[in-house]
C-alpha cells in the first residue's frame, strides 16, 4: 500500500462494496468483546450504538441507516436543526461509535459471530 495520503484517500473512496462494508466497522462494548472474542464488527441497521465522540457523545440509540458511499451511520434521534428550523439526520463516522447491542436477525451474521467465538475458545 502506498504511503502517499492522496493515493490512500483515492483507494478508500473508490473501494468496492465488499471492502467498504469492512471499513464501516465499529468497536464492540466490553461484554460483547469478551463474549464473541473480536474487537470490532461492521455496523448494520438495527444495532444499538453509543456515540463516543462529538457533540452527541454519550447518546445511545439504534442505527436507522448505514450510508457506505459517504461512510456515515445515521442513528435515531441524532439530528441537527437547519436554518428553517426543520430537523435533519446527522451522519456519524463508524469509528466514533461503540456497538452496545447486536442485531442478530441475520442468520449469516449470527453464524459468523459464533464461528469466531468457537475459534477463540479453542
Amino acid at each position: 500500500m502506498s504511503e502517499k495520503r492522496r493515493k490512500q484517500r483515492k483507494r478508500r473512496e473508490n473501494a468496492p462494496k465488499h471492502r467498504k462494508r469492512k471499513m464501516m466497522s465499529s468497536m464492540l462494548s466490553e461484554d460483547l468483546k469478551e463474549k464473541y472474542g473480536t474487537r470490532s464488527i461492521p455496523v448494520i441497521e438495527g444495532d444499538e450504538v453509543e456515540v463516543m465522540r462529538g457533540s452527541f457523545k454519550g447518546h445511545i440509540d439504534t442505527v436507522a441507516e448505514v450510508d457506505r458511499r459517504n461512510e456515515k451511520v445515521f442513528i435515531e434521534d441524532v439530528t441537527v436543526e437547519k436554518a428553517d428550523e426543520s430537523k435533519e439526520a446527522y451522519g456519524v463516522h463508524p469509528s466514533n461509535l461503540k456497538i452496545t447491542d447486536l442485531d442478530l436477525s441475520d442468520p449469516w451474521r449470527k453464524e459468523k459471530l459464533e464461528s469466531i467465538q468457537e475459534e477463540d475458545n479453542e
